[in-house]
This record gives C-alpha cells, sequence and structure tokens, in this order.
C-alpha cells in the first residue's frame, strides 16, 4: 500500500471519486480485525429504519438472532465475497488527513484513504415468517383458571406467583418477532392482559363465561345480534366473573357492531361459538358423525345452523366400516413451521384430499413462497384421471 501523503480527505475522497480516477490507500494505526464492525447490505426501503434506530435484534443465546422491524422479522445471513472489500473509516477518525487544504492542482495523486479493515463479507436480510410456536408454549405454562382472583390477593410470595406469567416486555425478549407480528400472534390465541401479563384463559372456564352470557341472553330476552358491551359486562360482573374475562368472552366469541352509537354494540359470531361447543363435544375423544350432529344442534344456540363447513381445521373424518367418525384435529395445535407442519399432517394421514389439506395449511405464511411452492416443496401430488381429485403425500 502507498505511505500517507499530506492532502487526504479520508474515506469522504471516495465518494465523489470519478469514474477511471485512482486514490492511493494507507494502513490506518488501528488496521485489524474489528469484529465488532459488520457492513449490512439493505433493500432501500430498510433504511428508515435502521437511520432512526427502529430496527433491534431479537433472539436468545442458544437461537440464531433475527432483525425486527415494527412489522416484519428477517433472518441475519452472512454472505462471504471472494473479492477484497477494504473499509476506511471517515475523515474525522483518519489519522492521515491533513487538516490544511492544499491548493496545488495535483491535489487528486496525493488522496489517501487509509483502511482499518479488510470485510470477508456482509449480512443480507431475509423476511421470514415470525416464530411463534414459542408463544403459545409460554402462555399455556400458566393458564388463567376458575377461581385464581382470590388466590392473587393471598400471594405471599410475589415471584412465586409470578412464575409462568409473562408480560410484554417478557415476551418481546423471548418471541423471535416485529411488535406488531407478536400483536397478531397474541389474538390468535385469544391472550388477554390481565394485571399486566398476557394470559390464555382456561377453556373450560371461558366456556363457563359463554354459557352464562347466553343463559342470561335468554332471561333477560336479549338479541344474540345486537349485545349491549356495558349490560353484558355489568351482569357478569354480578354474577362473579371480572370486567377484564367479561369483555374478553365478547371480543372471543363475537364480533363488534358499528351501528353508530356511543355504547358498543356486539352479535354473535355463529362460526366461533359453533366451533367453541364441537371442540366442547370432542373432548370425549371420536364419534360417529351423527351422534356428533345431533349433541352439537342441541348445544348451540337457537337460530344458528351448525353446518360442517364451519369447523374445517377443527375436526377430521374417518370411515370404519359403513360408518363415519368425526374426531378433534386443531389447525390451532400445529405447529408454524412448515416441515414440521407437513411432517404431522403425513403422520396423521399418509394421503390427503385436497378439500380435507387445505384448512390445514392455508395459514402457513413463507415470504416469497407461495401456497403452490409449498405443496411442491413439501408434498407429492397425484390425480388418477383428469377429472379425479387430487391426492398429497408425503415427498
Amino acid at each position: 500500500m502507498e505511505q500517507p501523503q499530506p492532502g487526504c480527505r479520508g474515506a469522504e475522497a471516495l465518494l465523489h471519486l470519478s469514474s477511471g480516477s485512482s486514490i492511493s490507500v494507507a494502513y490506518h494505526p488501528l488496521f485489524g480485525p474489528h469484529d465488532d464492525l459488520v457492513l449490512f447490505e439493505l433493500d432501500e426501503k430498510l433504511l428508515p429504519d435502521f437511520l432512526h434506530e427502529r430496527v433491534v435484534l431479537r433472539g436468545q443465546p442458544d437461537e440464531d438472532a433475527v432483525l425486527c422491524t415494527q412489522s416484519k422479522t428477517y433472518a441475519i445471513k452472512f454472505v462471504g465475497t471472494s473479492n477484497s472489500v477494504l473499509l476506511a473509516p471517515p475523515k474525522e477518525l483518519d489519522p492521515y488527513c491533513n487538516p490544511q487544504e492544499s491548493t496545488n492542482k495535483n491535489d487528486d495523486l496525493k488522496l489517501i484513504a487509509s483502511v482499518i479493515k479488510v470485510v470477508p463479507g456482509s449480512m443480507e436480510l431475509v423476511e421470514v415468517a415470525p416464530r411463534l410456536d414459542k408463544l403459545r408454549l409460554l402462555l399455556l405454562e400458566k393458564p388463567y383458571r376458575l377461581g385464581e382472583e382470590e388466590g392473587e390477593g393471598n400471594s405471599e410470595n410475589y415471584e412465586e406467583h409470578r412464575t409462568g406469567l409473562y408480560n410484554w416486555n417478557d415476551l418481546i425478549n423471548n418471541i423471535q418477532a416485529s411488535d406488531d407480528e407478536l400483536r397478531s400472534g397474541l389474538l390468535a390465541l385469544s391472550a388477554v392482559e390481565i394485571n399486566g401479563y398476557w394470559r390464555i384463559v382456561d377453556e373450560s372456564y371461558m366456556s363457563m363465561i359463554l354459557n352464562m352470557l347466553l343463559n342470561n341472553s335468554v332471561l333477560n330476552d336479549w338479541s344474540l345480534n345486537a349485545l349491549n358491551e356495558d349490560q353484558v359486562v355489568s351482569m357478569l360482573e354480578s354474577d362473579g366473573f371480572a370486567g377484564v374475562l367479561a369483555r374478553h368472552c365478547l371480543h372471543v366469541y363475537c364480533q363488534k357492531k358499528d351501528d353508530g352509537m356511543d355504547s358498543c354494540v356486539w352479535k354473535l359470531d355463529e362460526r366461533r361459538v359453533c366451533v367453541h361447543f364441537a371442540r366442547e363435544i370432542l373432548k370425549r375423544g371420536k364419534m360417529k358423525l351423527e351422534n356428533f350432529m345431533d349433541e352439537w344442534r342441541r348445544k348451540i344456540p337457537d337460530g344458528m345452523q351448525p353446518t360442517f363447513d364451519l369447523v374445517e381445521g377443527e375436526v377430521l373424518t374417518e370411515r370404519i366400516g359403513v360408518e363415519t367418525w368425526v374426531y378433534a384435529f386443531s389447525v390451532s395445535s400445529l405447529p408454524s413451521t412448515p416441515a414440521e407442519r407437513f411432517s404431522i399432517l403425513f403422520r396423521e394421514r399418509s394421503k390427503w384430499e385436497w378439500k380435507d389439506l387445505q384448512p390445514y395449511i392455508r395459514d402457513l405464511c413463507v415470504p416469497g413462497l407461495s401456497s403452490e411452492g409449498l405443496l411442491l416443496k413439501y408434498t407429492r401430488r397425484t390425480q388418477p384421471t383428469p377429472d379425479a381429485e387430487p391426492i398429497f403425500s408425503a415427498r
């Protein structure tokens, strides 16, 4: 390398170097590996997030770190280079810069940029699906159960009571997902924030609250298509349920209606309610289809029509002799990683018809890979005749 010469303007000289020009380089006194300096190659749309410090690295010591913006998650990949990439510091950190501006018209020949590091490669960001499977496992460590309100007030040891509970900061430190994706994951799990901690409410407790709501609707002649939030919450509180759980019940089993009034009005969601009672029935195990349908009709509120399409992705049928049996198999219990998801699906059945398989894979989200791409990667498709339904088996 060239020896340092006066007239240097440091790395800034490289920014304005014209085509066909050259510049001398020199070793910086602090030249070395500098493992703390890493080059990132960024898509231009990510620059504002980096420049305004709106990105964060997430991951535990035993996990590969991911980089998160407010709404997306990116895997970090190191890409090596076969060329020599030299890292030059800015002018302020360049010891060879002469503070006196030279008037020599040959200054361009004397410009020097010092090199502080030879870069072996750069880090690239690849958008990936949020890693939310761990979220369900964490929240299931301590579901919110009946009677817990009384236990909270009598807790002698705060830390012991807090074990298995996670607030928002705990979750963002443990889950590799952006803030927006984490909120969506909490919503999908029907989680609720209680006393500062995000909880999944025990299914039997949620069933108790829903049944009380339905009973009150009959006793008070409430329309299931126009439930007044204040009335519902007040009545459930008088029955011994916390207000936060009463409102949570509305969020889980109803849809909010926009009627232009000050008070919130909710409509019971037919699919959510029907799925709830189907799950409750099938907790006992496999049932004959006709017996399941009879009990299902008896349990759901009047006016609702239980049809099998309402429980797509929740139950499967099986032919045993001349009879059809039904059993619970919920997509919500399956991993979100495609390889693990397909592995479990093909352990459950070696062959799937499309109408049965589709409800179990439509929620899979892999940036840059369509549903058709997932099927090509993880399944083998057979179709005996052009008119026959395609059959999918493991690749």
